[in-house]
C-alpha cells in the first residue's frame, strides 16, 4: 500500500496499491519516447505488452505485460536503454483498478504565517529544488527532489506533511480524465419543431432572453481538450481573447486541435457562445471565448495554472466539461460508481483563487459539468466543490436526463440530449423518442470532412449542459456587471423552473429550499435570469 494525502495533516490519506503487471517507462527529458521503445531492445523488453495509456507531456508510457512475464526482469531490460529514466510500477485505485501516474513534481503550501526567507530555507534543509512558485496561494511552490525516483516519493511527502510549517504537500498525481459528452438541434434556446416533425418545449428560454441581452462585454473561459478558433462563429474582433495552450510541448501551437479527435472544446465553445452567424448560435453569442487547451490528466500542475490564467486574464466565467471517470450509466453494480475522487491542492487553491479573486474581487463564476454515470455528483472533487456550479442534464420531455449525475451538489439542470434507459421503468413508455442532441461548432477547415462550416448535432451530455449554463450566467453579467459570484450563483438558482416527473422519486422532489437532488434548483430559464439581473438594486452597474 502506499498512501497520498491530499489534504491537510488532518486530511484522510488516499491509499493506492502497486500493480505488478503494469508498467510504467519514462524517458529523460526532451526524449522521444515512441522512438525509444521502437529500437530492438525494447521491442524484446515489450513483447506481448499492451500500450494502455501515454502521458506524452509527461514523457511516460503505461504498459500491461503478459500473464506469464517476469516484472523484475522487463523493468530491468528498460533501464539499460540509454534514452529511459524510469521504468518501475505502477499505482493502482483499488476501487476502481485505474492506474494512478505520478511524476517528479511535488505540491507543497507552507503555512501563510511564514515568511518568504522561512519557506526558502525549509525547501533547502529538505534537498528541494522550485520549479514553480505559484500565483494562485501564498507560500505554494511546486519542487522536486534531484535524488528521489520512484514510488519514495510518496513516503517522503507523507512525512515532510507532519511538520508544523507545512499546509499541503503530495506529488503530482495524474489521472485520466473524461470528458462529459454523450452523443443528439437548438431546442435547448426555444421552443421547436424538431426534424420528426414533434414540437419540443423543453428549453431553457434563451431566445426570447436575447431580446434583453447577449453576452456584450463578458469573458467565456473553456478549458477543455483543443478549439477550432478559425471557425466562423468565433469570428470577429475581440470574440477570442487570452487564448492559450497548457501543454507544454506544444505550446506553440495554441489552442488549436493537432487532429481529429480533439473536437470536445469546439463543441462546448459552441454551445456557450457561437456568434449564431451561419449554423448555430451559442447562448450569450456576443460573449467573447477564452480558449484555454488542456489534455494532461487530472491533478496535473496545467492544471491549476488554467484556473489562475483564466482569472488572471480577465476571464468573468470558467466553464470545465470534464472531470474523473465515471461508472457506467445504466450498470447499477458498476464499481466505479462509488469512488470518492479528491481533488488535489494544487487545483484546489486554484479553483478558489479563480472563486475569490477574479473580476477583481467579484470572484470567477466557475462551472462543472456533474458528470454522466448516472451517480452521486457529491463524490467527485471538481463538481462538488462548494465554490463550484454543478450543472445537470435535463431532456426534452423536461425530466433529468438518465445518465445526468445527482445529489446535494447539483445546483442546476440545462438541457442537453438523452439515452433511452434499460429499465422500462425509468421513463413512460408512451413517452415520444428524444431528439438526437444538441446543434453546434464542430470542426472545420483540414479537419472537416467538407470546406463549408462545420456544425453538429450530436453533442450532448453535461458536457453540453455545462456550457450553457455558463452561457446564461454571460447573459445575467452582461445586463449586471457588478454581481458578485454568490449573487449570480442565487440569480441561477432563482430563475430555474421546477421540473420533474411523478415517478421521480424521492431523489426528484424539492425540498424546502427548492432543491431537488435529480434537479438541483431546476432547469434554468435565461429570460428570468435576466430579468431579475436587470431588477436587482444592489449595484449601480
Amino acid at each position: 500500500m502506499v498512501e497520498v494525502n491530499f489534504g491537510t495533516q488532518r486530511g484522510r490519506p488516499f491509499v493506492l496499491e502497486k500493480n505488478r503487471q503494469l508498467l510504467a517507462v519514462r524517458s529523460h527529458a526532451g526524449k522521444n519516447l515512441t522512438h525509444t521503445l521502437c529500437c530492438e531492445s525494447a521491442l524484446s523488453a515489450l513483447e506481448g505488452c499492451e500500450l494502455l495509456l501515454h502521458v506524452e507531456d509527461a514523457d511516460v508510457q503505461v504498459f500491461k505485460l503478459p500473464l506469464n512475464a517476469d516484472p523484475s526482469q522487463r523493468k530491468a531490460m528498460l533501464r539499460k536503454l540509454p534514452d529511459v529514466r524510469f521504468a518501475g510500477s505502477v499505482l493502482m485505485d483499488p476501487r476502481t483498478q485505474e492506474p494512478v501516474l505520478y511524476t517528479e513534481n511535488i505540491f507543497l503550501k507552507f503555512t501563510d504565517s511564514l515568511k518568504a526567507t522561512q519557506c526558502l530555507a525549509i525547501l533547502d534543509e529538505l534537498g528541494l529544488m522550485i520549479k514553480q512558485q505559484v500565483p494562485y496561494a501564498a507560500n505554494a511552490f511546486f519542487v522536486h527532489h534531484p535524488d528521489v525516483q520512484g514510488i519514495d516519493i510518496c513516503a517522503l511527502t507523507c512525512d515532510w506533511l507532519k511538520r508544523d510549517e507545512i499546509e499541503y504537500c503530495h506529488p503530482e498525481m495524474l489521472r485520466q480524465g473524461q470528458r462529459r459528452a454523450i452523443h443528439a438541434n437548438q431546442w435547448h434556446l426555444k421552443k421547436t419543431t424538431v426534424t420528426y416533425q414533434v414540437e419540443i418545449d423543453a428549453s431553457a428560454n434563451v431566445e426570447a432572453a436575447h431580446e434583453l441581452a447577449q453576452g456584450a462585454g463578458i469573458v467565456i473561459a473553456v478549458i477543455d481538450d483543443a478549439f477550432d478558433i478559425d471557425h466562423p462563429e468565433f469570428a470577429g474582433e475581440g470574440k477570442v481573447v487570452g487564448a492559450q495552450n497548457f501543454d507544454r510541448r506544444n505550446a506553440k501551437q495554441g489552442p488549436r486541435p493537432k487532429n481529429a479527435f480533439e473536437r470536445h472544446g469546439t463543441a462546448a465553445a459552441g454551445v456557450a457562445c457561437a456568434n449564431g452567424q451561419d449554423g448555430a448560435s451559442g447562448v450569450a453569442p456576443q460573449a467573447s471565448l477564452m480558449p484555454l487547451k488542456l489534455t494532461k490528466p487530472l491533478g496535473s500542475r496545467a492544471e491549476a495554472d488554467a484556473f489562475f490564467w483564466a482569472a488572471d486574464q480577465g476571464a468573468d466565467i470558467i466553464s470545465c466539461s470534464w472531470g474523473p471517470a465515471e461508472g457506467h450509466w445504466a450498470d447499477p453494480s458498476d464499481p466505479r460508481h462509488t469512488q470518492v475522487f479528491p481533488l488535489a491542492a494544487s487545483t484546489r487553491l486554484a479553483i478558489e483563487y479563480a472563486a475569490t479573486k477574479g473580476r477583481n474581487g467579484k470572484g470567477c463564476v466557475i462551472f462543472f459539468g456533474a458528470g454522466n454515470g448516472n451517480e452521486c455528483v457529491d463524490n467527485d472533487g471538481y463538481s462538488s466543490h462548494p465554490q463550484v456550479i454543478a450543472v445537470g442534464a435535463s431532456n426534452d420531455q423536461n425530466r433529468r436526463s438518465a445518465y445526468s449525475d445527482y445529489g446535494k451538489a447539483l445546483w442546476c439542470c440545462f438541457p442537453s440530449g438523452d439515452l433511452q434507459h434499460p429499465d422500462p421503468k425509468f421513463k413512460p413508455a408512451t413517452l415520444i423518442p428524444q431528439t438526437r442532441g444538441i446543434r453546434t461548432t464542430d470542426l472545420s477547415g483540414s479537419f472537416a470532412a467538407q470546406t463549408l462550416p462545420a456544425y453538429t448535432d450530436s453533442f450532448s451530455g453535461t458536457s453540453s449542459a455545462c456550457p450553457g449554463a455558463a452561457g446564461i450566467a454571460a447573459l445575467v453579467l452582461g445586463v449586471k456587471p457588478g454581481l458578485d459570484r454568490e449573487a449570480v450563483r442565487q440569480v441561477l438558482a432563482d430563475c430555474c423552473d421546477k421540473i420533474g416527473h411523478a415517478d421521480d422519486g424521492p431523489l426528484g422532489r424539492y425540498d424546502e429550499n427548492g432543491h431537488s437532488h435529480y434537479y438541483g434548483h431546476g432547469r434554468l430559464n435565461a429570460l428570468r435570469a435576466v430579468q431579475m439581473a436587470l431588477a436587482d438594486r444592489s449595484d449601480t452597474d
